[in-house]
Protein backbone atom coordinates (compact mmCIF):
# COMPACT_ATOMS: atom_id res chain seq x y z
CA UNK A 1 0.00 0.00 0.00
CA UNK A 2 1.33 3.43 -0.92
CA UNK A 3 2.17 5.71 1.99
CA UNK A 4 0.75 9.09 2.95
CA UNK A 5 3.41 11.65 3.89
CA UNK A 6 2.87 14.91 5.78
CA UNK A 7 5.89 17.12 5.07
CA UNK A 8 6.28 20.59 6.55
CA UNK A 9 8.27 23.18 4.63
CA UNK A 10 7.67 21.15 1.47
CA UNK A 11 8.07 24.01 -1.01
CA UNK A 12 11.87 24.06 -1.16
CA UNK A 13 15.12 22.52 0.02
CA UNK A 14 14.96 19.24 1.87
CA UNK A 15 11.17 19.36 2.07
CA UNK A 16 10.81 19.54 -1.71
CA UNK A 17 13.48 16.87 -2.25
CA UNK A 18 11.83 14.48 0.22
CA UNK A 19 8.45 15.12 -1.39
CA UNK A 20 9.85 14.28 -4.83
CA UNK A 21 11.49 11.11 -3.48
CA UNK A 22 8.18 10.02 -1.94
CA UNK A 23 6.34 10.73 -5.20
CA UNK A 24 8.86 8.60 -7.08
CA UNK A 25 7.86 5.74 -4.76
CA UNK A 26 4.24 6.23 -5.82
CA UNK A 27 3.25 7.70 -2.46
CA UNK A 28 0.89 10.56 -1.59
CA UNK A 29 2.34 13.82 -0.25
CA UNK A 30 0.55 16.46 1.77
CA UNK A 31 2.86 19.45 1.71
CA UNK A 32 2.37 21.83 4.62
CA UNK A 33 3.46 25.34 3.67
CA UNK A 34 2.66 28.90 4.64
CA UNK A 35 1.89 29.80 1.02
CA UNK A 36 0.12 27.03 -0.89
CA UNK A 37 0.90 28.63 -4.24
CA UNK A 38 4.54 27.66 -3.66
CA UNK A 39 3.47 24.07 -4.39
CA UNK A 40 1.37 24.83 -7.48
CA UNK A 41 3.92 23.31 -9.84
CA UNK A 42 4.20 20.08 -7.87
CA UNK A 43 0.42 19.77 -7.56
CA UNK A 44 0.03 20.39 -11.31
CA UNK A 45 2.63 17.74 -12.14
CA UNK A 46 1.14 15.15 -9.72
CA UNK A 47 -2.53 16.08 -9.24
CA UNK A 48 -3.45 12.65 -7.83
CA UNK A 49 -0.50 12.47 -5.44
CA UNK A 50 0.12 15.97 -4.05
CA UNK A 51 -1.95 18.28 -1.89
CA UNK A 52 -0.92 21.66 -0.55
CA UNK A 53 -1.96 22.43 3.02
CA UNK A 54 -1.70 25.95 4.43
CA UNK A 55 0.00 25.68 7.81
CA UNK A 56 2.27 27.89 9.86
CA UNK A 57 4.28 25.43 11.96
CA UNK A 58 4.87 28.10 14.58
CA UNK A 59 1.10 28.22 15.21
CA UNK A 60 0.89 25.13 17.41
CA UNK A 61 -2.86 25.52 17.89
CA UNK A 62 -3.39 24.58 14.22
CA UNK A 63 -1.63 21.20 14.40
CA UNK A 64 -4.52 19.00 15.56
CA UNK A 65 -6.99 20.43 13.05
CA UNK A 66 -4.50 19.94 10.21
CA UNK A 67 -3.94 16.30 11.15
CA UNK A 68 -7.69 15.65 11.55
CA UNK A 69 -8.26 17.11 8.09
CA UNK A 70 -5.66 14.84 6.49
CA UNK A 71 -6.97 11.76 8.29
CA UNK A 72 -10.52 12.56 7.18
CA UNK A 73 -9.44 12.71 3.53
CA UNK A 74 -6.77 10.02 3.38
CA UNK A 75 -7.52 7.75 6.31
CA UNK A 76 -3.96 7.69 7.60
CA UNK A 77 -0.61 9.43 7.92
CA UNK A 78 2.29 7.03 7.50
CA UNK A 79 5.21 9.45 7.67
CA UNK A 80 5.44 12.84 9.37
CA UNK A 81 8.46 14.89 8.30
CA UNK A 82 9.09 17.86 10.58
CA UNK A 83 11.24 19.79 8.15
CA UNK A 84 10.19 23.45 8.32
CA UNK A 85 12.88 25.65 9.77
CA UNK A 86 15.42 28.38 9.23
CA UNK A 87 18.94 29.20 10.25
CA UNK A 88 20.00 31.95 12.62
CA UNK A 89 23.42 33.47 13.20
CA UNK A 90 24.35 35.55 16.20
CA UNK A 91 26.42 35.60 19.34
CA UNK A 92 24.71 34.27 22.45
CA UNK A 93 24.93 37.70 24.06
CA UNK A 94 23.50 39.47 21.03
CA UNK A 95 20.48 37.22 20.42
CA UNK A 96 17.27 38.49 21.98
CA UNK A 97 14.76 36.44 23.92
CA UNK A 98 12.17 37.10 21.21
CA UNK A 99 14.50 35.73 18.51
CA UNK A 100 15.16 32.65 20.63
CA UNK A 101 11.46 32.07 21.29
CA UNK A 102 10.68 32.33 17.57
CA UNK A 103 13.36 29.73 16.79
CA UNK A 104 11.95 27.39 19.44
CA UNK A 105 8.43 27.84 18.03
CA UNK A 106 9.54 26.61 14.60
CA UNK A 107 12.15 24.02 15.57
CA UNK A 108 10.72 22.58 18.80
CA UNK A 109 7.15 23.53 19.72
CA UNK A 110 5.82 23.20 16.16
CA UNK A 111 7.28 19.72 15.58
CA UNK A 112 6.17 18.67 19.07
CA UNK A 113 2.57 19.72 18.37
CA UNK A 114 2.40 17.88 15.05
CA UNK A 115 4.04 14.80 16.56
CA UNK A 116 1.53 14.71 19.43
CA UNK A 117 -1.28 15.08 16.91
CA UNK A 118 -0.23 12.10 14.76
CA UNK A 119 0.77 9.73 17.56
CA UNK A 120 -2.71 8.47 18.58
CA UNK A 121 -3.41 7.47 14.99
CA UNK A 122 0.01 5.81 14.55
CA UNK A 123 -0.31 3.98 17.87
CA UNK A 124 -3.72 2.64 16.89
CA UNK A 125 -2.36 1.35 13.58
CA UNK A 126 0.89 0.21 15.24
CA UNK A 127 2.94 1.67 12.42
CA UNK A 128 4.32 4.96 11.23
CA UNK A 129 7.46 7.04 11.08
CA UNK A 130 8.42 10.47 12.39
CA UNK A 131 11.34 12.20 10.68
CA UNK A 132 12.87 15.07 12.61
CA UNK A 133 15.03 17.30 10.42
CA UNK A 134 17.76 18.43 12.77
CA UNK A 135 21.29 19.45 11.77
CA UNK A 136 24.85 18.52 12.52
CA UNK A 137 24.31 21.51 14.81
CA UNK A 138 22.03 19.27 16.85
CA UNK A 139 25.08 17.24 17.91
CA UNK A 140 27.71 19.95 18.22
CA UNK A 141 27.97 23.71 17.95
CA UNK A 142 30.35 26.61 17.44
CA UNK A 143 30.46 30.40 17.56
CA UNK A 144 27.48 32.05 15.95
CA UNK A 145 25.19 29.05 16.10
CA UNK A 146 24.76 28.74 19.87
CA UNK A 147 21.05 29.59 19.92
CA UNK A 148 20.21 27.78 16.67
CA UNK A 149 21.92 24.67 18.01
CA UNK A 150 20.06 25.05 21.28
CA UNK A 151 16.79 24.45 19.44
CA UNK A 152 18.22 21.48 17.55
CA UNK A 153 19.70 19.95 20.71
CA UNK A 154 16.23 20.25 22.25
CA UNK A 155 14.61 18.59 19.23
CA UNK A 156 17.10 15.72 19.36
CA UNK A 157 16.74 15.10 23.10
CA UNK A 158 12.98 15.14 22.78
CA UNK A 159 13.12 12.77 19.82
CA UNK A 160 15.49 10.30 21.48
CA UNK A 161 13.12 9.89 24.40
CA UNK A 162 10.17 9.70 22.01
CA UNK A 163 11.84 6.90 20.05
CA UNK A 164 12.12 4.80 23.20
CA UNK A 165 8.47 5.42 24.07
CA UNK A 166 6.95 4.51 20.71
CA UNK A 167 9.15 1.65 19.49
CA UNK A 168 6.87 -0.97 21.02
CA UNK A 169 4.01 0.42 18.91
CA UNK A 170 5.89 -0.12 15.66
CA UNK A 171 6.62 3.60 15.20
CA UNK A 172 10.03 4.67 13.93
CA UNK A 173 11.79 7.93 14.80
CA UNK A 174 14.59 9.16 12.54
CA UNK A 175 16.69 12.21 13.45
CA UNK A 176 18.39 13.64 10.35
CA UNK A 177 21.55 15.71 10.84
CA UNK A 178 22.58 17.38 7.56
CA UNK A 179 25.70 19.40 7.03
CA UNK A 180 25.89 22.06 4.30
CA UNK A 181 23.48 21.21 1.49
CA UNK A 182 22.47 23.33 -1.47
CA UNK A 183 19.13 24.45 -0.08
CA UNK A 184 17.82 27.98 0.50
CA UNK A 185 18.74 27.85 4.21
CA UNK A 186 21.57 30.37 3.75
CA UNK A 187 19.66 32.58 1.30
CA UNK A 188 19.65 36.26 2.22
CA UNK A 189 15.88 36.32 2.71
CA UNK A 190 15.88 33.14 4.83
CA UNK A 191 18.94 33.37 7.07
CA UNK A 192 18.14 35.17 10.30
CA UNK A 193 20.85 37.18 12.01
CA UNK A 194 21.16 39.17 15.20
CA UNK A 195 22.87 42.59 14.99
CA UNK A 196 26.65 42.22 14.89
CA UNK A 197 28.34 44.18 17.67
CA UNK A 198 31.78 43.22 16.42
CA UNK A 199 32.71 42.01 19.90
CA UNK A 200 33.01 38.38 18.82
CA UNK A 201 35.39 37.84 15.87
CA UNK A 202 34.54 34.14 15.58
CA UNK A 203 30.86 35.00 15.19
CA UNK A 204 31.72 37.52 12.48
CA UNK A 205 33.58 34.79 10.60
CA UNK A 206 30.54 32.54 10.88
CA UNK A 207 28.38 35.33 9.47
CA UNK A 208 30.71 35.56 6.50
CA UNK A 209 30.55 31.81 5.96
CA UNK A 210 26.74 31.88 5.95
CA UNK A 211 26.29 35.01 3.83
CA UNK A 212 28.76 33.80 1.23
CA UNK A 213 27.76 30.17 1.27
CA UNK A 214 24.38 30.16 -0.45
CA UNK A 215 24.49 28.15 -3.67
CA UNK A 216 27.99 26.78 -3.17
CA UNK A 217 27.27 24.03 -0.64
CA UNK A 218 28.50 20.61 -1.73
CA UNK A 219 25.50 18.62 -0.49
CA UNK A 220 22.85 17.45 -2.97
CA UNK A 221 19.33 17.53 -1.41
CA UNK A 222 18.10 14.79 -3.79
CA UNK A 223 20.80 12.41 -2.54
CA UNK A 224 19.93 13.36 1.04
CA UNK A 225 16.27 12.56 0.39
CA UNK A 226 17.21 9.19 -1.13
CA UNK A 227 19.25 8.36 1.99
CA UNK A 228 16.31 9.29 4.23
CA UNK A 229 13.91 7.07 2.28
CA UNK A 230 16.43 4.21 2.37
CA UNK A 231 16.86 4.59 6.15
CA UNK A 232 13.09 4.48 6.69
CA UNK A 233 12.79 1.37 4.52
CA UNK A 234 15.64 -0.43 6.27
CA UNK A 235 14.79 -3.30 8.61
CA UNK A 236 16.67 -1.43 11.36
CA UNK A 237 16.20 2.30 10.92
CA UNK A 238 18.94 4.28 12.70
CA UNK A 239 17.97 6.81 15.33
CA UNK A 240 20.40 9.36 13.89
CA UNK A 241 21.43 9.92 10.28
CA UNK A 242 24.18 12.53 9.75
CA UNK A 243 24.27 13.53 6.09
CA UNK A 244 27.24 14.86 4.15
CA UNK A 245 30.97 14.41 4.55
CA UNK A 246 31.17 17.55 6.69
CA UNK A 247 28.42 16.38 9.03
CA UNK A 248 29.83 12.88 9.50
CA UNK A 249 33.31 14.28 10.19
CA UNK A 250 31.99 16.91 12.62
CA UNK A 251 29.74 14.51 14.54
CA UNK A 252 32.41 11.81 14.87
CA UNK A 253 34.97 14.43 15.93
CA UNK A 254 32.59 15.80 18.53
CA UNK A 255 31.91 12.34 19.93
CA UNK A 256 35.66 11.74 20.20
CA UNK A 257 36.02 15.02 22.11
CA UNK A 258 33.21 14.10 24.49
CA UNK A 259 34.83 10.70 25.16
CA UNK A 260 38.19 12.39 25.74
CA UNK A 261 36.70 14.84 28.24
CA UNK A 262 34.83 12.12 30.12
CA UNK A 263 37.86 9.81 30.24
CA UNK A 264 40.19 12.57 31.47
CA UNK A 265 37.99 13.20 34.51
CA UNK A 266 36.58 9.71 34.94
CA UNK A 267 38.41 8.86 38.17
CA UNK A 268 37.24 12.08 39.83
CA UNK A 269 33.67 11.99 38.53
CA UNK A 270 33.06 8.35 39.45
CA UNK A 271 34.24 8.98 43.01
CA UNK A 272 31.32 11.21 43.98
CA UNK A 273 29.24 8.74 46.04
CA UNK A 274 28.77 8.92 49.81
CA UNK A 275 31.54 7.19 51.78
CA UNK A 276 29.31 4.52 53.38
Amino acid sequence: MNKVWLITGASSGFGRAIAEAALAEGDVVVGAVRRTEALDDLVAAHPDQVEALRLDVGDTSAAEAAVRDILARHGRIDVLVNNAGRTHVGAFEETTEQELRELFDVHVFGPAALTRAVLPHMRERRSGAIVQMSSMGGQMSFAGFSLYSGTKFALEGMSEGLADEVAEFGIKVLIVEPGAFRTSLFAADRAGASPDSGLYPKVSRTRGFVSGGDGSQSGDPAKAAAAIVAALQAEKTPLRLPLGDDAVTAVLGHLDQVREDVAAWEKTTRATAFDD
